[in-house]
């Protein structure tokens, strides 16, 4: 049985998982992640207490002390990817929805490209230890790249389930394509 995001979906099974995971996973960290972009002041306390702890605990300083480069890519994925997670589970749940290919593509290789620089940043660069530290270890780096590596395997299958899936690729049959110019004729 190949992975496809096909129609079919229902709860409880794989497919409905994978197509609600942007919700389930994205929308918590995207949370965490959004307090790099505004003031302080507009956070409650436990929101950006949960923030410390999570930075401390997981040795994550680019969401207390995040590099330019890591707040326009949160930007990007508040701007532009939280609004596809409803439209693309409304396509997924419902099934057989075509149109929903090009979005998805775009999405997810909008999305895998965003974190090879992230997940190259964490395995090389030289994390300073004050104020926020950094992963030091290879086991602390590796660590923090096992909760950002979901985070480009989902839009990787993702976006293999649109170019192979007979379900979303609307490429014509050979077969057909040849018949269809003899009618035309």
């Amino acid at each position: 049985m190949s992975f496809s995001l096909a129609n079919g979906i229902q709860p409880g099974n794989r497919r409905f998982n994978v197509a609600l995971h942007p919700q389930r996973t994205w929308t918590p960290f995207l949370l965490l992640c959004a307090l790099t972009l505004l003031p302080e002041h507009v956070y409650p306390q436990p929101l950006k207490d949960l923030l410390k702890w999570y930075a401390a605990d997981f040795k994550d300083p680019m969401v207390l002390d995040p590099p330019e480069w890591f707040k326009s890519f949160v930007f990007c994925e508040a701007l532009l990817q939280t609004p596809f997670f409803p439209i693309a589970a409304y396509a997924f749940l419902k099934g057989g929805c075509k149109w929903i290919r090009i979005p998805a593509i775009v999405y997810s290789t909008h999305v895998a490209t965003t974190l090879i620089p992230i997940l190259a940043h964490i395995l090389f660069y030289q994390f300073p230890l004050k104020p926020n530290p950094g992963p030091q270890t290879v086991q602390e780096r590796w660590l923090l790249v096992s909760i950002y590596a979901p985070y480009l395997l989902v839009p990787v299958l993702l976006l293999l389930t649109m170019l192979m899936s007979s379900t979303y690729n609307n490429s014509s049959k050979p077969g057909n394509a040849s018949a269809k110019a003899k009618k035309k004729n």
